[in-house]
């Protein structure tokens, strides 16, 4: 055999160890053969990861459009069993997936916001979660294509998000949807944006309200990046905490940023910390998810300089969680899914509270062995995982309530 073959195979094989005594370090409870999938999935993410950050330095591509263009070839966009056809939505695009029954009245739709730090994920991407969304549930669902970071700045993705769903809301009925049973869903950034979306739409009486919102491990907050999860889960899979850093204040910003501060909360002024503390805080997080490792630690010295860069990131209209309650408490029924090993775990655990405590009703899911994006499995069905069959099962039967 050729030996730049055998290095290749060696080096690839020694990659692949190293990612999955990470885990181990993270300490994830799966057998062997779950634990070698998590390490092939994070290998696979870090390499596109790895090879576009040398090709934005050799000034050929960016990083993020060659991640974007990666993750996009993964997913096949057919199925027998399904209508597949794109449209606009007004001036949005959107895929549209409709299981082939026949109807005989308005039927449920859930509306999806894929994830991607809003900069990655694609309608193309997202095709395997929206046509198993449909089967299972029996349920049209749309996938917006909202415009995305850092070509895009923020509020572009909110406003294409609102701009669709108001125009299905309107329109539901010339699509065979019943407009009082429409969901909002979304994962990662979609989930924030849902939330946006929801809250935007709230003060609305010229449309029908959204029946449910349904979040899966959302991101909801960069006030506190040294909660719980930030500390236990940074070599966790997928999405570690120097990653999730980098990719926010890359959309944020749309360059590549130093974020040894960010990552201390430098970023944070004395009186805005103090000011959201009663919603986002440790003190908030149960105490049986500071069990694995958790040490408070002291903020680094704030920095004008970061707050500059992260100043958007600590709006309302950016962050979720600093709603006021008057706003939370009318939100829709929410169905919340978050991860064990996924450094967002904490912004879904802020947000139920938030949402509890302001008494709108939480279908709650914890996967104790999953990670940030488990439920992306693309065509592949070695990277399709037990606790994402699980939570599949769960959200089918939430929707299926409406």
């Amino acid at each position: 055999m050729n030996l730049s073959l055998v290095l290749m195979i060696y080096l690839a094989l020694s990659f692949v160890f190293w990612r999955y005594l990470s885990f181990r370090r993270v300490g994830i409870p799966v057998g062997i053969f779950e634990s070698c999938k998590y390490a092939l999935a994070a290998v696979y993410i870090d390499a596109f990861f790895l090879l576009g950050s040398v090709l934005e330095t050799l000034g050929i591509c960016s990083q993020i459009k060659f991640v974007r263009l990666s993750v996009m070839l993964c997913a096949l966009q057919t199925d027998r069993n399904l209508h597949i056809r794109d449209e606009r939505f007004g001036n949005v695009p959107v895929r549209i997936y409709e299981p082939k029954h026949s109807y005989t009245e308005p039927r449920r739709c859930v509306i999806y916001i894929h994830g991607g730090v809003a900069m990655i994920g694609t309608i193309r991407a997202y095709a395997a979660v929206c046509r198993r969304l449909a089967l299972r549930s029996e349920t049209m669902v749309v996938n917006i294509g909202f415009r995305l970071g850092p070509e895009h700045s923020h509020p572009a993705q909110l406003e294409d998000c609102l701009s669709a769903v108001v125009y299905l809301l309107k329109e539901a009925r010339n699509y065979g949807v019943d407009p009082n049973r429409i969901i909002l869903a979304g994962d990662s950034s979609g989930g924030t944006l849902v939330s946006l979306v929801s809250q935007n739409l709230l003060p609305r009486k010229d449309i029908p309200k959204i029946q449910a919102q349904l979040l899966i491990y959302p991101f909801f907050q960069t006030l506190d990046v040294m909660l719980p999860s930030y500390q236990q889960n940074r070599f966790a899979p997928i999405l570690c905490r120097e990653r999730a850093i980098k990719l926010a204040v890359r959309f944020m910003t749309g360059e590549m940023v130093d974020i040894k501060g960010v990552m201390k909360n430098a970023h944070v002024p004395d009186d805005i910390a103090v000011k959201y503390r009663k919603w986002i805080s440790a003190d908030n997080i149960p105490d049986e998810f500071k069990k694995r490792g958790y040490v408070p630690i002291v903020p680094a010295p704030f920095s004008k300089k970061l707050y500059k860069i992260a100043e958007l990131s600590l709006q309302p209209t950016f962050c979720p969680l600093l709603a006021e309650d008057d706003i939370v408490r009318q939100l829709p029924e929410t169905f919340l899914l978050t991860c064990e090993y996924d450094v967002l775990r904490d912004d879904g655990l802020l947000y139920k509270k938030r949402l509890e405590d302001n008494g709108v009703p939480v279908t709650w899911l914890h996967l104790k062995k999953g990670f940030h994006g488990i439920m992306f499995n693309n065509d592949l069905m070695f990277f399709q995982y037990k606790e994402a069959e699980h939570a599949m099962k769960h959200i089918v039967d939430f929707i299926q309530r409406f």
